[in-house]
């Protein structure tokens, strides 16, 4: 029974290069939890710091909870796709159009590698995106329950989580997820808004798959 339980415990990890991704993957190994990490990465929007930092966060925690990481990072080319959410009435809702992007990339990997969870580094009210409104029109991208280790958490209590686990100095650094974003950003999503903004570019799953087409490995 207890083999069983650790079977079933499998989650596809969001991990952005920042602070708060390393501490959330790290409190789920702690707990027995196999994780296959992602990377949506910017690039050429941003440089590859945020990649590096992810691959390096990755590597540490690996040395720390060996055999639980599975032993490469999938990095998903996400910029041509993030630009199409910049235009017209979707900028506004650009942060979450783009969670919801990474959120059908991870249940792509997710059907790929059995996992039963999506594991997110979110923590509310952090940024001004970061909402419960903004996080249920998320959550429903994904084909999996999304686990958020962090939802209650600080920042500084985050911090102090990095710090201790080894990982706050690789990830430190200004975040770069926010380049194409509004200034003013929607706060309460309106799901129908959304479905019509991707709508008009596909849909979610055609620019998730679009985008898989171009996923590359690389190992731990």
């Amino acid at each position: 029974m207890i083999l069983a339980n650790l079977e079933q415990k499998v989650a596809v990890a969001l991990v952005s290069g920042g602070i708060d991704s390393p501490v959330a993957v790290a409190r789920m190994l702690a707990d027995g939890w196999k994780i296959h990490a992602l990377h949506a990465s910017q690039e050429p929007i941003s440089g590859p710091e945020a990649e590096n930092k992810t691959l390096a966060s990755l590597q540490h925690l690996n040395s720390i909870y060996s055999g639980l990481l599975h032993q490469e990072l999938v990095v998903v080319p996400v910029a041509e796709a993030l630009t199409g959410f910049t235009k017209g009435d979707a900028h506004r809702d650009y942060f979450v159009h783009m969670k919801r992007l990474f959120q059908a990339l991870a249940s792509l990997l997710a059907m790929e590698v059995g996992a039963t969870h999506i594991l997110s580094g979110e923590n509310l009210g952090q940024v001004s995106s970061q909402t419960l409104g903004n996080m249920g029109a998320v959550e429903v991208a994904s084909s999996l329950p999304v686990l958020r280790p962090l939802l209650g958490l600080d920042k500084q209590e985050i911090i102090a989580m990095a710090r201790a686990l080894g990982t706050y100095e690789i990830s430190v650094g200004p975040e770069e997820c926010d380049a194409l974003g509004p200034k003013h950003p929607t706060t309460i999503a309106n799901l129908e808004r959304l479905h019509g903004n991707e709508g008009g570019l596909e849909g979610l799953l055609e620019i998730a798959s679009k985008c898989w087409q171009s996923s590359r490995r690389r190992p731990l």
